[in-house]
């Protein structure tokens, strides 16, 4: 899989400032969620899990993990692109 952190293109069009506060919000409203997750994900790696539901959690954490840096590469590039 490719790195999704954004690379600076000088020559890249602003994004404009109403879109931008939008995906902004959005994707706070992701993070709120991703959050939820987690945290759901760590009371579960509390419970004494048997196989095949400890794979699944394994599995859960692990897409849950590229989630968020998929998520925080796109607020990056929204800050980078973007008046404010």
């Amino acid at each position: 899989m490719s790195d999704p952190t954004p690379k600076p293109d000088p020559s890249a069009q602003q994004i404009p400032e109403d879109l931008a506060i939008e995906i902004r919000k959005l994707a706070h409203e992701l993070a709120n969620a991703l959050e939820i997750i987690v945290q759901t994900g760590y009371l579960l790696s509390t419970a004494d899990l048997k196989p095949p539901a400890a794979d699944w959690l394994r599995m859960l954490d692990n897409g849950v993990e590229k989630a968020l840096h998929i998520n925080a590469a796109l607020r990056t590039y929204i800050k980078e692109h973007s008046p404010h």
